[in-house]
């Protein structure tokens, strides 16, 4: 069983992450894609993130047309700040013969080796990186800091979709439309939940 894993923060969830997940559904042939939304990333313990039942709730109508993806809660479930590693090592343990892609973007493949035990994660799963345009990892460079990283990394195209979950609360707060970048059901939670009005959810 092959099995896509995409983590984030989803605040919100949009098309982009869709996009991905599609890309990354087709080019490796998932059988599905979990998404799994962290309780307190650790790369953003000192910013205000959205409850995670707001999320919860926003990627729950995000995935309702996608009957190939689901959500996890292994992360919200865990106390503490959320480590990529401690994820997978779970999801091995549910899954023992599933084959694990975790998916990310070259950006993220970039700085790989400062995440938290980078060299374990890569004997638990392969690496689905997106590639992005006019950017290139020097996978020789990586793999003397990463041991096994290069035969773990598995390059897939997807298209691109400049918006990020920042850039759409920031439009929100300044009273744009966001409805070209959400699914139509995640925008309308976002208006009558009236989500990311204040400064204050904009970081």
């Amino acid at each position: 069983m092959k099995i896509g894993i995409l983590g984030g923060t989803f605040d919100p969830p949009h098309n982009g992450h869709l996009a991905i997940a599609d890309a990354a559904q087709r080019a490796l042939d998932l059988e599905r894609v979990v998404f799994i939304p962290a309780n307190q990333p650790p790369h953003k313990l000192d910013e205000l993130v959205s409850p995670l039942e707001t999320r919860l709730a926003m990627l729950e109508l995000a995935l309702r047309e996608h009957p190939a993806f689901e959500i996890s809660l292994i992360e919200a479930e865990r106390a503490g700040p959320s480590f990529t590693v401690d994820t997978l090592r779970e999801l091995r343990r549910e899954l023992p013969n599933g084959e694990l892609f975790f998916i990310m973007g070259e950006d993220s493949l970039a700085n790989f080796a400062t995440w938290h035990q980078p060299a374990e994660i890569v004997k638990l799963c392969k690496l689905a990186v997106l590639q992005r345009p006019k950017f290139d990892v020097n996978l020789d460079a990586l793999g003397k800091k990463v041991p096994g990283v290069k035969s773990a990394v598995v390059l897939i195209r997807a298209p691109e979709f400049d918006i990020s979950s920042s850039d759409i609360r920031e439009r929100v707060q300044r009273g744009e439309s966001v409805r070209a970048f959400v699914p139509p059901l995640v925008a309308d939670y976002i208006e009558s939940k009236q989500l990311y009005q204040t400064p204050s959810y904009i970081h």
